[in-house]
């Protein structure tokens, strides 16, 4: 169907015998809604009263005809005006103007014949001095001017006189301005100062000639070359001209259209882009009437009336044959004369339907942005398709018709679904646009319950999870089923989560993570619930958890206690009872407290200790070994907080010499413990290295070599006491020839060793005792040097020269300075010798 700015409706048919069909046409008409007056070339004058109901189907409307008057034998009726104001009906006959009352259509009394009148026209925009009386504009047809007169109720007068150069054909006032047509050209004449301003020339026969008001101080004529011209009462176009057809008869305005009327057809043309909008084919058309919502055209026996849609119709019709562009210009033109408000919503709405169109030509990201700017409710995007449908609440109802596009989607979902894809894909991103807006605000559990279904159904896990792990609005009751009959169970539990249902998400991972259900869109469930209860506040939840998590892995479970926030630790002693039955778990949170926490409870030192020596007994493979004891040591060796004596035991029951040395060095006992290391362990390399790191920390350099000193002479005592320790006694020797001094190692050496055996040592000590002397004459000539250079300085400090009178007294004791040596201050000031000590007291 096509567009139509206005509605066709027959609302009047003259019905006369045969012979007087030609005496009795009409020649004119007039409109007060709902009264209509008929002028015919008979001289009568025919009032006739409108239905407001029309018959749409027939296109048809109900007529009651009033009164008729006959006001001669002959000459036809010119011209109709009504001026409600008074209740007039101002009729030109035989040249001469007569006021009838419009209802029972009898002369007004008071109001004689104005004669010699070749037109006339009614002023509709008063001027507010003359609010009580009405303005009219005639026309002589004797003389080249105008008058204009002031309408009463029962008087008129001439106020005015403007006088012409030509002859009027036809004119239209507005305010203070008229606009006539000669035979030959356009003016424009200012009531109030009487001047005329020509317009331009014109070359229509008299049928063609004419000019319309169009409100607002323009006017509306029928100008060369076919133009229909908008002219200014100030003389200047503000409009572009219509290109319109020749021989044009008549032309009205009803905003924003122009309508103009040629004997077989009505064109409507739009002011907004001077395009023809719409045809009316009218056989004999005469003449037509601008009214409050459209126009009145008749022919010699009919009337027909030409009705505005109304403007929120039009665009929609416009929508719907996609004339997209042409739909927002309409709407934009017609602003400055819509309410702000309702101008808005027709935005909005316009913008909505030009979304569906592109929306149904897959032209989705056009679409969405319109859906948006529109401020579209997303349920109407999700009521179209259908498997979203069980998204929405039952009190939601569609405001828009879209039956026959909703069957469409309907056809896709059953067979297309490669095309029903990109659809889906399109529900998403829009879904996903309008989330934190405040659209979708009103209605986020239709739009969360959608999203979660549609990422389900399309297999999209990354949003899936992205939705169900923040905060959402989706409605359990919908979404629970939907995840569990497409077996996303982590996805539910997360959907439980951010629900506030810890139990029941925690269960539902459980059940994946022991096998009993399978998703594979999480790889981890084990490390994600681990992770989730050590983030969780509910410690009762933790709790409940802890045993099935520690049972699963105690390496990773322990992290529900070590990886939670600095402010929401649980108890140590908790913690500690309830990992009592998993060792390698107690054992980390042990080192967590230590190395982390930096604890200094000797509980806590003594039992990590302990738990090494546990774990070193329970570990088979020596890798893991190395490890744990690596760790113990460390332990031993830097903690100042465990037990020793308590550690010991353990320590020697288990046989582990090392570390029963490293205890007995932190007891002093540095002999025992080289003994235990010597003769037990058989370590020699390990004895050695024990002396250098019994010694460390006793200085700022982390080193005392007096100790060190110490240690490894009695370690070599140790070795000395048996042949069996010979070589290793010489190995220590040769190792170590700075720290033993050589003249007192011999006294230790047995008789029977040779000088051969102890060569090498001999060479490194004696080399390094000549080297320390040699280092320490160095040491003590740089030190010279430095004295010297101080008393050069000294001495050139000292060049000052002195003045010492007779009778000079002493700065301290204020007695003669009588010797040969004094002593001068800072300030120059001289004092005996002896008299300094006072000074610096």
């Amino acid at each position: 169907m096509a567009f139509r700015a206005f509605t066709q409706t027959h609302v009047f048919e003259k019905q006369s015998a045969p012979k007087e069909k030609d005496k009795s046409s009409i020649q004119c008409i007039a409109c007060c809604d709902p009264h209509v007056y008929i002028g015919t070339k008979d001289a009568t004058v025919q009032h006739l009263i409108l239905s407001s109901s029309t018959d749409l189907g027939s296109g048809q409307s109900k007529t009651r005809e009033g009164r008729a008057r006959k006001l001669g034998s002959s000459n036809q009726v010119t011209q109709l005006r009504v001026v409600p104001l008074y209740n007039h009906l101002l009729v030109l006959w035989d040249r001469s103007i007569t006021a009838l009352n419009m209802f029972s259509l009898e002369p007004v009394p008071g109001l004689k014949k104005i004669q010699h009148v070749s037109l006339f026209e009614v002023c509709d925009s008063m001027p507010s001095a003359q609010a009580q009386c009405v303005e009219m504009v005639t026309s002589s047809s004797r003389r080249k001017l105008i008058r204009i007169h002031v309408v009463g109720v029962d008087r008129w007068d001439v106020v005015k006189e403007v006088p012409l150069l030509y002859d009027p054909r036809a004119l239209a006032v507005d305010g203070t301005s008229v606009c006539v047509a000669t035979s030959d050209r356009y003016l424009l004449c200012d009531i109030q100062t009487g001047s005329s301003q020509e317009l331009f020339p014109h070359n229509h026969s008299r049928q063609c000639v004419f000019v319309t008001s169009v409100g607002r101080g323009e006017f509306l004529l029928n100008g060369p070359e076919s133009l229909g011209m908008f002219v200014m009462k100030t003389g200047i176009c503000q409009r572009p001209p219509l290109q319109w057809p020749q021989e044009v008869l008549a032309a009205g305005v009803c905003f924003p259209y122009i309508l103009t009327l040629q004997p077989q057809v009505l064109s409507v043309y739009s002011m907004v882009d001077q395009q023809r909008k719409q045809t009316v084919s009218l056989t004999g058309a005469k003449g037509l009437l601008s009214t409050s919502d459209g126009v009145l055209v008749f022919t010699e026996r009919d009337i027909f009336s030409l009705r505005l849609v109304p403007i929120e119709e039009q665009i929609q019709a416009l929508v719907r044959h996609e004339r997209i562009e042409e739909a927002l210009l309409l709407l934009d033109g017609v602003q400055g004369h819509c309410p702000l408000d309702s101008y808005k919503e027709l935005l909005k709405a316009i913008t909505c339907l030009a979304g569906f169109v592109h929306f149904y030509q897959e032209g989705f990201a056009e679409a969405k942005d319109l859906f948006i700017t529109g401020e579209l409710d997303p349920r109407e995007i999700i009521h179209l398709y259908p498997d979203m449908q069980s998204c929405l609440s039952e009190d939601f109802q569609s405001q828009l018709d879209q039956a026959n596009k909703g069957r469409d989607l309907q056809v896709l979902w059953q067979g297309d679904r490669s095309k029903f894809h990109h659809y889906l894909a399109f529900l998403g991103d829009f879904l996903r646009a309008v989330k934190g807006t405040e659209r979708g605000l009103r209605c986020s559990k239709e739009v969360d319950c959608a999203l979660l279904r549609l990422y389900v159904e399309l297999g999209d896990s990354e949003n899936l999870q992205q939705l169900v792990a923040l905060a959402n609005e989706c409605r359990l009751d919908h979404c629970v089923p939907v995840l569990e009959q497409h077996n996303r169970l982590f996805a539910l539990g997360s959907l439980y989560q951010s629900h506030g249902n810890l139990i029941d998400a925690i269960k539902t991972w459980v059940k994946i993570a022991d096998g009993f259900h399978k998703d594979p869109s999480c790889s981890d469930v084990y490390g994600h619930i681990v992770r989730t209860l050590s983030q969780l506040q509910d410690k009762d939840v933790v709790c409940t958890f802890s045993d099935w998590t520690l049972q699963k892995n105690q390496e990773i479970g322990v992290q529900i206690f070590i990886k939670r926030p600095p402010d929401d630790r649980f108890e140590t002693q908790d913690v500690l009872a309830l990992l009592e039955k998993y060792p390698l778990a107690m054992l980390l949170y042990l080192e967590f407290l230590i190395y982390d926490l930096n604890s200094e409870e000797s509980r806590h030192h003594n039992r990590l200790a302990l738990a090494y020596v546990t774990e070193m007994l329970q570990e088979e493979e020596e890798a893991d070994l190395r490890k744990t004891r690596g760790k113990l040591q460390q332990l031993l060796w830097e903690s100042k907080f465990y037990d020793v004596s308590t550690v010991y035991e353990r320590v020697k029951s288990a046989n582990l010499h090392m570390e029963e040395a490293i205890l007995l060095g932190r007891a002093g006992e540095h002999s025992q413990a080289l003994k235990v290391l010597v003769h037990q362990e058989g370590d020699f390399q390990a004895a050695e290295a024990f002396c250098c790191r019994a010694a460390q920390g006793r200085d700022p350099q982390g080193r005392d070599p007096q100790l060190r000193q110490t240690l490894l002479l009695t370690l070599l005592q140790i070795y000395l006491s048996s042949e069996d320790l010979t070589s290793a006694a010489v190995d220590l020797l040769n190792h170590n020839p700075l720290v033993f001094a050589a003249e007192r190692i011999i006294q230790l050496l047995p008789d029977s060793w040779s000088v051969q055996l102890v060569s090498q040592f001999l060479v490194g000590s004696l080399r390094e005792t000549f080297h320390q002397r040699r280092m320490s004459s160095v040491q003590k000539a740089l030190g010279q040097a430095e004295l010297m250079r101080h008393k050069v300085i000294w001495m050139q400090a000292s060049k000052t020269t002195f003045r010492l009178d007779k009778g000079q007294k002493c700065k301290v004791c204020q007695r003669d300075l009588a010797e040969p040596q004094f002593v001068c201050n800072l300030h120059g000031d001289l004092m005996h010798t002896n008299c300094t000590d006072f000074t610096s007291s």
